[in-house]
């Protein structure tokens, strides 16, 4: 919930091209309910400048840290929302798909990921926070599967 990485990418059928990508980070000292709130409201903005196509998300189905888990389910609850309340087709991806997908290895390590990323969108350098580059592997992942 403290930082949630997004990304716009078009894709032509053969490269993906980024168009803008970042992350909207809420401060940690602050009611859950008014983070959520501030999620809700720039998930919305990004959705009605953009209109994009489609939206694909990191699935949750394990977390090892049990006092984060439900924060996260609720970001991505409200998130979820936005989407369905858009009518934008919602794909989700468990980051050993996203990593298979990328790299042809389900646990390759991150630097692994972030290279073969600076491939796709043939750039040397990408965002510094790994939420956000997560946001644009994960889209990258649907380009590559789904379209």
């Amino acid at each position: 919930m403290a930082i949630v990485g997004y990304s716009l990418v078009e894709y032509d059928g053969k490269n993906c091209t980024l168009l803008k990508s970042g992350s909207i980070q809420t401060k940690k000292n602050t009611r859950e309910s008014a983070r959520l709130l501030e999620i809700l409201e720039d998930i919305t903005t990004i959705v009605e400048d953009f209109k994009p196509d489609v939206a694909s998300i990191e699935k949750l189905f394990f977390f090892r840290n049990r006092t984060t888990v439900m924060p996260v389910a609720h970001a991505r609850g409200i998130i979820l929302a936005i989407l369905e309340k858009y009518g934008i087709p919602i794909y989700e991806y468990t980051p050993m798909e996203v990593k298979q997908v990328l790299t042809g290895y389900g646990r390759a390590d991150k630097k692994e990921v972030e290279q073969m990323v600076k491939i796709a969108l043939n750039t040397d350098t990408l965002p510094k926070l790994d939420d956000t580059v997560d946001s644009i592997a994960i889209a990258i992942c649907h380009s590559r599967s789904c379209i």
